[in-house]
């Protein structure tokens, strides 16, 4: 009898419990119920100044599964874009804007788009902890860095006079001395451990690849230095004389690889733009 009364008792708080629940989830379902597309955006508007991101992603779907047509939602995109990128979802906010882009090709704001999508993966790499934790150069991914200089190099050829585009650039000069800075500190890896074809290959990817990069004479040097290494003179002079023609004092010669570090390599320009 006493388990019989037991069970019916914890029925009741069950349903009782289950109840509240689904008043609570009626309560914030009927918030924004009957709102307008602009209602609903404005309330965007205000979480998004507030920094209430989570929040402003909720108002800014609901404009887009609730008014799929409307100019609102075409905004609504691009802040959701936004948003995901200012609430560290870079993957979210790449998706957001490759479906705008795909969905509204010739809109006014495409050029923005392009901007954020070159901000969302503008990530300079660490070299400082690098060195401390002797993470092996050649297993960073600088796909990220190639993803961001594509979106602002599409950024300048489509739109040269776009608001964005002087930063773009910028920017593109940064990212192309970084991934070539990249490329070098794979190949003076392969170099120091006597992996000299590939440490060749990447310098030459420097040389081949990327034009007027300071990171050009530590390439140069470490190619002259791996086809000595291999016994390939005459391979190894012409790498030298290219190295003279362009870097006629380079400082290799007198300090190698090792001299080339300094204690003010931590400090690196990721401070001079602002997101």
């Amino acid at each position: 009898m006493q388990k019989s009364i037991l069970r019916h008792s914890l029925l009741v708080l069950c349903s009782l419990a289950l109840a509240g629940c689904s008043g609570v989830f009626k309560s914030q379902e009927d918030k924004t119920q009957g709102w307008t597309a602009d209602q609903l955006y404005q309330e965007a508007r205000e979480n998004v100044r507030a920094s209430e991101w989570k929040s402003a992603s909720q108002h800014l779907k609901a404009v887009e599964t609730r008014f799929p047509y409307s100019s609102q939602a075409q905004q609504a995109l691009i802040d959701q874009a936004y948003v995901y990128w200012k609430d560290d979802e870079p993957e979210q906010a790449t998706a957001a804007i490759n479906r705008f882009l795909a969905l509204y090709p010739n809109h006014p704001g495409t050029d923005y788009m392009l901007y954020l999508k070159g901000l969302v993966t503008f990530t300079p790499p660490s070299a400082f902890l690098s060195s401390y934790t002797g993470q092996d150069p050649s297993e960073r991914d600088p796909k990220g860095l190639r993803q961001s200089y594509q979106a602002f190099n599409e950024l300048i050829s489509r739109y040269p006079d776009s608001r964005y585009a002087h930063d773009a650039r910028s920017r593109l000069t940064w990212l192309v001395s970084t991934i070539a800075e990249n490329e070098v500190n794979v190949a003076e890896y392969y170099y120091k451990r006597d992996a000299y074809v590939a440490a060749i290959n990447r310098s030459q990817a420097v040389i081949r690849d990327f034009s007027g990069v300071q990171a050009a004479e530590r390439a140069l040097y470490i190619m002259m230095k791996s086809y000595e290494k291999l016994g390939m003179n005459e391979q190894a002079n012409d790498a030298k004389r290219v190295l003279d023609q362009n870097f006629p004092e380079s400082k290799f010669y007198a300090q190698g690889l090792d001299g080339d570090k300094h204690w003010t390599d931590m400090f690196k320009p990721a401070s001079w733009f602002d997101n």
